[in-house]
């Protein structure tokens, strides 16, 4: 057993006047499988880089084994994915290859195909592959399930369930209980260690902040209890000070009014006590206030139909058969694997021109917001970026404060943004725009999960007619309608 020890460190970016990291203390065993958690921007990618050498930090960060990080660069993705593997674990024997990928469910035969011409899917399966089977190194595994669909992500979780000491970065609830047995948390104001799955630490954290908000309330009552008290007795003291003049008895008095003060200051120092542990309650409270959304109405109610619907990419039939409508207020998940046609179907829909056979119809006059999978487009001033799409300044940076944008981030250049961030440009221009139809293409990827509770609270309660792909289980089953199964 080995520790990863960390002591008051420190971590900021050159020219940023706000740290990263300050003073943080943390220690982990090297046999865990943890899950890191945290909103977009606390600094889960930057741990990681830190733990690799890459920045230069204050403090101690102190570890006896050497890191590992996915994704790692493959320099020359026309060689064969056999040789691919033999570059990154020289010291793995050529039988563990297939026996490990047989695991990720990567049939053979990949092996002997240029790497450039796998699937994303097969891409990611492969380069964890590589990680565990490089000996005696740490693992720091950042985001893997963004390429991944349902079932891809079931078979990398019971992978990595196998495996023992990693560091996981993942938004994606089941995915992370499948895997992990501790959960190191960046809050707000500190960072927690617990063992257990993201669910048991989801749970403990939410009940301690629902004592820590009835403890405020208290408080609250207390303070203001404690100053009408406090000033009742200031002035019966004052009171009682000024009917010294012309008394019989003046130092009787005089002690009665210098006891009422006492009295007084002992209230105040109560007070002081009171608002101290207040002070001290909710530094970790996500403020994650309602996002809002205004869906138009159409005057049809069905809005969608497709019938006997065939996609094709060249010679190979994509999907289908296809068959299916969406009403007014439904909330269809397209799901299927990776290339099962669920990003063709989307740009169909959007008037792409994609062969096909059979029946697309849409309503008349239908007005469509369309947030799509790729984020590379991205680029430029924000500003820019709101004059093209059209959408009002005002509401636009509101929604983005609301989904957790400082207000300095609105001066950054869209492709200095994190994953996450530029995610969540997409989705709050979508927010903005009044539609009859949101079609969102996994619009989840690197987004944190306290931003997707918001989503998924937003959805339900405006209930907009939609239409998304996203392989995030626990989302869909909060947000979908209907399955349409590619």
């Amino acid at each position: 057993m080995s520790m990863i020890q960390a002591d008051r460190l420190t971590f900021s970016y050159p020219g940023s006047p706000d740290p990263v990291f300050q003073d943080a203390c943390f220690q982990i065993d090297t046999e865990w499988r943890l899950g890191l958690v945290g909103r977009n921007g606390r600094g889960k990618t930057t741990l990681l880089r830190l733990l690799m050498g890459e920045y230069p930090w204050e403090g101690s960060l102190v570890s006896s084994v050497p890191f590992d990080y996915f994704p790692c660069p493959v320099p020359d993705q026309e060689r064969l994915t056999v040789e691919v593997l033999e570059d990154l674990c020289p010291e793995a024997e050529g039988w563990r290859f297939p026996k490990e990928l047989s695991l990720l469910g990567v049939e053979e035969e990949a092996l002997w195909r240029p790497f450039s011409t796998l699937s994303n899917g097969e891409r990611t399966k492969v380069l964890l592959a590589a990680l565990f089977l490089r000996e005696r190194r740490f693992p720091l595994i950042d985001e893997p399930t963004n390429h991944l669909d349902a079932q891809g992500r079931a078979l990398v979780s019971a992978y990595l369930r196998r495996q023992r000491g990693f560091i996981l970065v993942s938004h994606d609830r089941r995915f992370l209980d499948g895997c992990v047995d501790h959960i190191l948390a960046l809050n707000r104001a500190d960072i927690q260690v617990q063992a257990g799955s993201y669910s048991s630490w989801r749970e403990n954290f939410d009940r301690a902040q629902q004592f820590e908000e009835a403890q405020n309330e208290r408080l609250k009552k207390d303070v203001r209890r404690l100053q009408q008290a406090a000033r009742r007795t200031s002035v019966w003291s004052d009171r009682v000070e000024a009917s010294k003049i012309g008394a019989y008895d003046k130092g009787f008095v005089g002690h009665k009014s210098a006891k009422m003060m006492k009295r007084a200051k002992a209230l105040e120092a109560r007070q002081e006590k009171a608002l101290e542990e207040k002070q001290g309650l909710l530094k970790n409270r996500e403020t994650a206030e309602a996002l809002k959304l205004r869906p138009l109405a159409h005057h049809a109610k069905r809005l969608v139909s497709c019938s006997e619907l065939v996609l094709w990419y060249g010679d190979r039939r994509v999907c289908g058969p296809l068959s299916f409508s969406l009403e007014q207020g439904e909330r269809v998940a397209l799901e299927g694997r990776n290339g099962s046609g669920k990003s063709s179907f989307l740009k169909l829909l959007l008037g792409q021109d994609i062969r096909h056979d059979g029946t697309l119809a849409l309503a008349p006059g239908l007005k469509i917001s369309y947030v799509p999978q790729d984020t590379s487009f991205l680029q430029g001033p924000l500003g820019d970026f709101i004059l093209e799409r059209g959408i009002d300044e005002s509401l636009f940076k509101a929604i983005l404060r609301k989904l957790g944008f400082a207000r300095e981030q609105f001066e950054r250049r869209l492709e200095d943004c994190s994953g996450g961030q530029k995610k969540k440009l997409l989705i709050a221009a979508s927010l903005c725009e009044q539609a009859h139809l949101y079609v969102w293409d996994e619009p989840l990827n690197f987004i944190d999960i306290d931003s997707r509770l918001q989503i998924e609270e937003l959805l339900r309660g405006f209930a907009p007619t939609m239409i998304f792909v996203e392989h995030d289980r626990a989302f869909q089953e909060a947000v979908a309608t209907k399955v349409v199964t590619l």
